[in-house]
C-alpha cells in the first residue's frame, strides 16, 4: 500500500462522500475497489477445478495501489475528478483539519489494505440518490447507502435505452 494511493483514494472520497455518514463513505471505497478489482486481467482458470478450489476463481485477486489510484482518477466513476464539477477543488487542497478528512484517510487505508467490507454487493456504478442519471433508468438498484445508490453492472454492458415510443396509426 502506498501513501499516495491512499492519499489520492481519500481526497476523492472526499470530495464526492465526505458530508455523508461514514457507511456511505466506505461503501464508495468498496466501490472504487470493485471497479479496480474488474479491470484486472483475470488469472487462467486450472480445468476441471471447482469454484473455490484453487485456480477456481472464487474472487480475483485485490487491486493493487496503482489500480486503485487509476480507478480514482476516473471522471466518468467519480465527477469531482470533472475540473467544471464545484467538489474539483477539494482534490487538490482538502482541508487539513477536518475531521471528515481524517475519517476519509482512515477508511481509504482499510480499502487498500483489503479489510473493508463491501456492503454494495459488488456494485461498481452509483449516483447521488437526488439524482437519475439516464443510464440507470431502466437498471435495478443493488444498494442504497446514505443518499448513494450503486449498481452492479456487467463489465461492457451498454447502459440503457427507453423503449421507443409506439406508432399509432391514425384511423
Amino acid at each position: 500500500m502506498t501513501a499516495a494511493a491512499t492519499e489520492m483514494l481519500a481526497r476523492t472520497l472526499y470530495a464526492e462522500a465526505g458530508m455523508r455518514p461514514v457507511r456511505a463513505i466506505e461503501a464508495l471505497a468498496a466501490l472504487a475497489a470493485n471497479r479496480a478489482r474488474a479491470a484486472l486481467p483475470r488469472p487462467a482458470r486450472v480445468p476441471g477445478a471447482a469454484p473455490f478450489a484453487p485456480g477456481g476463481h472464487a474472487r480475483l485477486p485485490e487491486p493493487s495501489p496503482g489500480s486503485m489510484a487509476d480507478t480514482c482518477r476516473d471522471p466518468f466513476l467519480f465527477p469531482a475528478r470533472n475540473p467544471r464539477h464545484p467538489a474539483h477543488a477539494l482534490l487538490d487542497a482538502p482541508p487539513a483539519a477536518d475531521p471528515a478528512m481524517a475519517v476519509c484517510r482512515r477508511i481509504a487505508a482499510r480499502a487498500l489494505s483489503g479489510a473493508l467490507a463491501d456492503p454494495t454487493g459488488g456494485a461498481t456504478h452509483w449516483h447521488a440518490a437526488d439524482q437519475l442519471p439516464a443510464w440507470a433508468v431502466a437498471r435495478e438498484a443493488a444498494a442504497e447507502i446514505g443518499g448513494l445508490v450503486f449498481y452492479r453492472l456487467q463489465t461492457g454492458q451498454a447502459p440503457a435505452r427507453p423503449a421507443a415510443p409506439a406508432l399509432v396509426a391514425a384511423a
